[in-house]
């Protein structure tokens, strides 16, 4: 039996390293997912700073499962050599703290334009990073996510087909198809299946468009679940919070282990296993 691998966005718990490790470790996690830490984000740190990473969560045995960039979220009018630049800190953030993947997006649009008018330009620039991370032994995860080109499932098809590539994969974002009126299991994934290579876990509602723990939104995670089981999925399930709206009151560590938790509670009905600290 294949056990997947549980992982979290720990900046949503604290701005401390420790504390992130602290609560994830109490949950029984062994990866966390690197987006934010002491105040920075990922591409802002130092090689000291990601050398100090790779020491503290080494020490407590964990691993870094993504990157987690902002690349691609971006004006798409914007110069493009900044993005390329975003890049090279990411891949060199990945090798040093031992992961393959890297988070992107698909570009904003300007203002006005249509899909189409705008197709040729985010194809042209998505390539041109699925290129740069395959020369550099990386893997892209592409998010689908709102106000993007590939907020939803057609666009993202389009940019994996034409980058053809197996350094850009598809980060699958249930809450994020939710928000964007996209069904994600009766629409979504039968087409994007086969580039999945990593889950974002969010659920959301359609109304209101408002993000919740998995189970209780209109996410499918349900669904999801026995899909990945019956492929064989051994891969990483990435917890992403956003309970802000949901529980405006809790504290921000009580927001991610509720996030968690009812991950596990989906997984034990779907009798998935999970890797679990010793």
């Amino acid at each position: 039996m294949t056990n997947v691998k549980l992982t979290c966005f720990a900046d949503e718990i604290s701005h401390d390293l420790e504390e992130q490790l602290d609560v994830l470790q109490q949950e029984g996690l062994s990866y966390m997912e690197l987006r934010g830490v002491w105040g920075k984000n990922v591409l802002d740190l130092t090689e000291e700073e990601l050398g100090r990473i790779r020491e503290m969560t080494r020490a407590r045995g964990f691993g870094i499962s993504s990157i987690a960039s902002p690349i691609g979220k971006y004006p798409l009018q914007d110069d493009f050599a900044p993005q390329l630049e975003s890049l090279r800190k990411a891949i060199a953030a990945a090798h040093a703290l031992g992961t393959p993947y890297i988070r992107v997006f698909s570009y904003y649009l300007p203002e006005n334009a249509s899909l189409d008018e705008c197709r040729d330009e985010v194809l042209r620039r998505m390539k041109q990073l699925a290129d740069m991370a395959e020369q550099n032994g990386v893997i892209l995860i592409l998010e689908n996510d709102d106000h993007l080109y590939g907020a939803k499932d057609d666009r993202c098809l389009d940019i994996l087909q034409h980058c053809g590539s197996d350094a850009l994969r598809l980060a699958l974002d249930p809450g994020n198809f939710v928000i964007n009126g996209v069904k994600p299991m009766a629409e979504a994934y039968p087409k994007l299946q086969a580039y999945t290579s990593y889950i974002h876990v969010k659920d959301a509602t359609f109304q209101p468009r408002r993000f919740m723990p998995a189970g209780e939104g209109d996410g499918q995670i349900d669904l999801l679940l026995p899909a990945l089981k019956e492929r064989g999925y051994d891969g990483f399930l990435s917890v992403e919070p956003h309970l802000g709206d949901y529980m405006p009151h809790a504290s921000n560590p009580k927001r991610v282990v509720t996030a968690i938790r009812a991950l596990k509670r989906l997984l034990d009905r779907s009798g998935m296993t999970w890797e679990q600290r010793a």
